[in-house]
């Protein structure tokens, strides 16, 4: 074996698509991780609230929607490395993320702002 046939750190990828691989899977792992919480965050908080609307205790309340947020949280992170692309993951993440905190908003505000 010749050294060129070894590619060091601070040379560029033998593989240009190396790089864009490594792009959509770090992208995909952003979206996993903190997308992925801010959809549970987002479920936990009008899961609650909803819960307290059909006459569950606030206690019991919370603490359901808490547990189903465990479950909301997990496949978020399948979705994210499931998608086609990393802009569906972070679109099919962002837009119920954020339609779960709207609802949070108006059950807590009751359309108040």
């Amino acid at each position: 074996m010749s050294g060129s046939e070894f590619v060091s750190i601070g040379q560029p990828s033998a593989h240009p698509g190396l790089a864009r691989y490594r792009v959509q899977v770090a992208l995909r792992a952003v979206a996993a991780v903190g997308g992925g919480y801010g959809l549970a965050a987002a479920s936990a908080a009008a899961g609650a609230l909803g819960f307290q609307s059909l006459g569950l205790a606030r206690p019991d309340a919370t603490l359901a929607a808490t547990m189903l947020s465990f479950i909301v949280y997990a496949i978020a992170a399948m979705w994210a490395f499931g998608c086609a692309s990393a802009v569906r993951a972070w679109v099919g993440i962002g837009l119920p993320a954020l339609a779960l905190a709207l609802l949070a908003g108006l059950l807590t505000y009751g359309g108040q702002a």
